[in-house]
């Protein structure tokens, strides 16, 4: 995988950083945020980062400033859309006239949810979507998943512990702008025990071509 391009991001509560893996001839530019337990290295959005720009999409990989500040705890929500939207210039130049579609991993997929139209989204791609904090089903965040007015990709764990890919489908029902597609054997890191039916690997090379599948059905064709 080439090393992406680093941007660093200004924000009120220190800087963020964008790394851009650019396509040679981009139709899509899709704008990633990462978990609250971890940055921009997980192997979810490393794969995307690495297999999408080869079919045409840029994939720019959101580093929160409370990232690169070296902090453990993830800030609250609305500190997180802060750091996200202070980026939207920049990505903006990115993308250059093509769609943006936005999305992440976990924390990073809420975030993508609730700025969608604020930030002009086509579409959303979510990662392992926490419909709600462990043991705790009552507590939905169905809201947000259902809040963008436009197509959204859901790739959830059949075990995610933060809701399962039927428990996501059944939050959905009725709402035809989301689709789920179960991950199986997967849990909220999007990783398969040994006992799944796909292996680890085969469970990574899900992620880009569903989501290529996707793009391709809900962008409008150049």
């Amino acid at each position: 995988m080439p090393r992406p391009t680093e941007l660093t991001v200004p924000t009120e509560t220190g800087p963020g950083r964008l790394l851009v893996s650019p396509a040679e001839d981009p139709t899509a530019l899709l704008w990633l945020g990462h978990g609250a337990g971890g940055g921009a290295g997980a192997p979810d959005l490393a794969v995307l980062a690495e297999e999408l720009p080869r079919h045409g999409v840029t994939v720019v990989r959101h580093e929160q400033p409370w990232v690169l500040a070296g902090r453990r705890v993830a800030p609250r929500p609305a500190a997180l859309d802060t750091g996200w939207l202070a980026a939207l210039p920049a990505v903006t130049e990115l993308a250059a006239g093509v769609p943006v579609v936005v999305g992440g991993r976990s924390a990073g997929a809420r975030v993508a949810c609730r700025t969608a139209g604020g930030v002009g989204a086509s579409a959303v791609v979510c990662l392992a979507f926490p419909l709600h904090p462990p043991r705790r089903p009552e507590r939905s965040r169905a809201e947000e998943l259902l809040r963008p007015e436009v197509p959204v990709l859901v790739l959830q764990g059949t075990r995610d512990a933060l809701g399962t890919a039927d428990e996501v489908a059944a939050a959905a029902a009725g709402a035809p702008a989301v689709e789920v597609v179960p991950v199986a054997g997967a849990d909220h890191a999007l990783k398969v025990g040994r006992s799944a039916p796909v292996g680890q690997a085969d469970t990574l090379a899900l992620l880009p071509a569903t989501v290529r599948l996707f793009l391709g059905r809900e962008l409008p064709a150049r």
